[in-house]
């Protein structure tokens, strides 16, 4: 492997210095170069390319950024990411990027903030909870409504149930798609449980990501609870190869997802083909 600095389809060698299991399928690896430092310059909402030679490469969102590390939560779902699950402390991994825009920062300033995710997809928003939450002061009032198929594949449990309900005038709702008999909160889909909640949409930013049947359903809510387009912020996800816009595997329209995005308002998805 080589530095990705000079040339951006080569990976820079890195290690895993820890694993987390999520869920039965989902593990966070935290990724450090060999000298202890953080892999990529990078900010909340942008992708990287990792890799285990011989195997193949893929993207992934950023979870978490540390101050000499960053952390991936990855699906095993596939020969890379079974491979990855099999992975022990210490391994050699290879990195590049970063990719895409980001979240808009500056643009969430000063306002409240909802968040809503479904199931692997908090991944992609976690980096910016956490931001938030380390910048406490730039931001007003944050909700976060997330749900799962079941209490066992929610991920980031620790900051669900004990981290982030610590934290002053923050919210958080979540729900599962059917009853347990261990599970006393909600019951039922993203989409219903935001209109049950109520959320009003004055002074208000959403981060929404989730699969494309909940982004729908839930954009669909969100217009008739009066939220704009244009103050809602989605992810989109999309195989890509190269990451720099030169192999079209992502692109939609005239927008390139792993340049242009991955994130889009939805009034810029209104402007793109149905694809």
């Amino acid at each position: 492997m080589a530095d990705s600095i000079n040339n951006p389809l080569l990976p820079r060698e890195c290690r895993v210095i820890k694993m987390t299991d999520e869920t039965p399928d989902v593990k966070t690896f935290r990724i450090q170069t060999p000298d202890g430092k953080r892999p990529l310059t990078t900010m909340p909402g942008q992708l990287a390319m990792i890799s285990i030679p011989e195997i193949g490469e893929a993207m992934f969102s950023i979870a978490n950024i540390g101050d000499d590390w960053i952390e991936s939560s990855i699906r095993r779902v596939g020969l890379l990411t079974e491979a990855m699950h099999s992975m022990a402390v210490g391994d050699s991994i290879g990195i590049r990027g970063p990719y895409g825009n980001g979240f808009p920062l500056d643009v969430f300033k000063g306002n409240k903030l909802l968040f809503i995710a479904g199931g692997i997809a908090l991944a992609p928003v976690a980096s910016l909870i956490r931001y938030c939450f380390k910048n406490r002061a730039d931001y007003g009032h944050i909700d976060i409504l997330y749900g799962s198929r079941s209490k066992e594949d929610l991920v980031y449990k620790d900051d669900l149930f004990t981290n982030w309900l610590k934290e002053p005038d923050t919210g958080v709702y979540l729900t599962i798609d059917r009853p347990q008999d261990d599970w006393d909160g909600n019951v039922g889909f993203v989409p219903d449980y935001l209109e049950q909640c109520g959320f009003t949409p004055e002074g208000v930013k959403v981060i929404l990501c989730g699969p494309p049947i909940m982004i729908k359903l839930t954009n669909q809510r969100l217009k008739k609870m009066g939220f704009e387009g244009e103050n809602v912020i989605t992810t989109l996800e999309a195989r890509m190869k190269c990451g720099i816009g030169k192999c079209g595997r992502c692109n939609i329209g005239h927008k390139y997802i792993c340049k242009d995005g991955p994130v889009f308002s939805l009034s810029e998805l209104d402007e793109l083909p149905g694809e």
